[in-house]
């Protein structure tokens, strides 16, 4: 099964807004509330969400899929950063990288985090910045193997709840 991953057309929102819901579930179903989960994927995660996405020209949005059927299994999403750190001139945000969990370990992590650091240098950024939750120790090993270091914390609100994030960068 090959896996290739593409720059996003205005027609994706359903894609991108489909792996998002079954990835956010498949995350934090457990940690996170249930309710507060199933209120992040009908507004965060809904379509019309991503629709507004593709339209904004400073968000760049990346859509892998598999080769043979175009099944979409994951995303990735950069945007200006946006982050509760002392930012630098032209820092770029790895807002979301999301795969569905049957891909995790056979490489398509590390082929978006590429995609993902090729587009921001591409950009011109010195720094590559994302937020990951503290407890979500399979991403953070990830991104340490990536050479992303924490530079600070964030609650990030889901729901009704908040969540303590480590705020990692990277230097390109």
């Amino acid at each position: 099964m090959t896996i290739s991953i593409r720059p996003c057309t205005p027609d994706d929102a359903v894609r991108l807004s489909t792996v998002a819901a079954a990835t956010f579930l498949e995350t934090y179903a457990g940690i996170v509330d249930g309710d507060d989960i199933l209120h992040h994927c009908q507004t965060t995660n809904a379509p019309a969400a991503y629709a507004a996405l593709l339209a904004d020209p400073t968000r760049r949005l990346f859509l892998a899929e598999i080769d043979e059927g175009r099944a979409p299994v994951g995303f990735l999403l950069l945007s200006p950063a946006d982050l509760p750190v002392a930012l630098e001139p032209g820092d770029m945000e790895l807002t979301r990288i999301y795969a569905l969990h049957r891909f995790h370990g056979g490489g398509l992590g590390q082929m978006m985090m590429d995609t993902a650091v090729e587009t921001a240098r591409a950009a011109g950024a010195g720094r590559l910045l994302l937020a990951a939750y503290q407890r979500n120790g399979r991403a953070l090993a990830f991104y340490g193997r990536n050479g992303f270091k924490q530079v600070g914390t964030r609650v990030f609100h889901v729901g009704d709840n908040g969540y303590d994030d480590h705020v990692l960068a990277k230097g390109l």
